[in-house]
């Protein structure tokens, strides 16, 4: 959605290596935000967007407004008919943005028709959207997504667009969002903890401590997407985590189990 870092153009640069021809859009989708107030504020810097991504080799940079992609709405997001987003939308960011899963699958199943791409990359930091995207590809058959590692500032903070919203003082907190979600991986692959609420519970926490207003921090098996956090033990973990950073939300996650597939 622009406000391009680091962390997408390091998809781009392993588009360049594994692909032929390497493809951006640059959409802000109104069909995504519940905010009316989180959309007019979001960063936007097209022109510095398209120079960061010649830099790094891009083929094609494309934007576009929703009348454009969308001919039969007239710029009226409800007119819009919307993609099902599938079971994974449920639980998590589904509930707490209503709307949101489904405006990420319809822009994206309707980029996906645009470009007509054999392969698309798409960041680990926003986990459950992949696993929309995925559920997605997987309907239509096509094209094969590859999800890539979460990019981090040197502190730990993921790379994020709304990163620049935050004031200084929420920008020093920050990396207890990382610390956190270290501290579960720590319990456990050092302490053997299996169960949902107890890694919940150590997360919650260190946010706590730090200051900020957590709206959740929950477990959930990354190959079997569930609206819940699985009861009893579990054999394999993705924590999941969402505060608000004084005005800002944030979101990360880590794989608890291994490393990320």
């Amino acid at each position: 959605m622009g406000a391009l870092h680091e962390g997408h153009l390091s998809l781009v640069k392993r588009a360049r290596e594994e692909c032929g021809c390497a493809v951006v859009s640059v959409f802000v989708n109104p069909l995504q935000f519940n905010d009316p107030k989180d959309l007019e504020r979001y960063p936007r810097d097209f022109e510095g967007d398209a120079r960061l991504l010649e830099r790094v080799g891009c083929d094609m940079v494309f934007s576009g407004t929703l009348a454009q992609f969308f001919p039969e709405s007239g710029g009226d997001p409800k007119r819009v008919v919307g993609s099902e987003p599938g079971a994974a939308a449920k639980g998590l960011e589904g509930a707490r943005r209503p709307g949101h899963f489904e405006g990420v699958a319809t822009i994206v199943e309707r980029l996906f028709d645009v470009v007509e791409p054999e392969v698309a990359y798409f960041g680990e930091k926003d986990f459950q959207q992949t696993r929309v995207v995925l559920a997605l590809a997987a309907r239509r058959g096509r094209p094969r997504i590859v999800v890539c590692p979460t990019e981090r500032e040197r502190d730990g903070l993921a790379m994020s667009s709304r990163n620049t919203l935050l004031e200084p003082a929420w920008r020093e907190r920050a990396p207890a969002i990382h610390r956190a979600l270290q501290t579960a991986r720590a319990a456990w692959r050092e302490r053997g903890v299996r169960r949902g609420t107890e890694l919940e519970r150590a997360m919650r926490e260190v946010l706590v401590g730090a200051g900020f207003e957590v709206e959740y921090t929950e477990v959930r098996d990354p190959e079997q997407w569930t609206e819940h956090m699985p009861t009893g033990e579990l054999t394999r973990a993705q924590a999941l985590i969402a505060v608000k950073a004084g005005s800002v939300r944030l979101i990360d996650n880590l794989r608890l189990d291994g490393e990320s597939q």
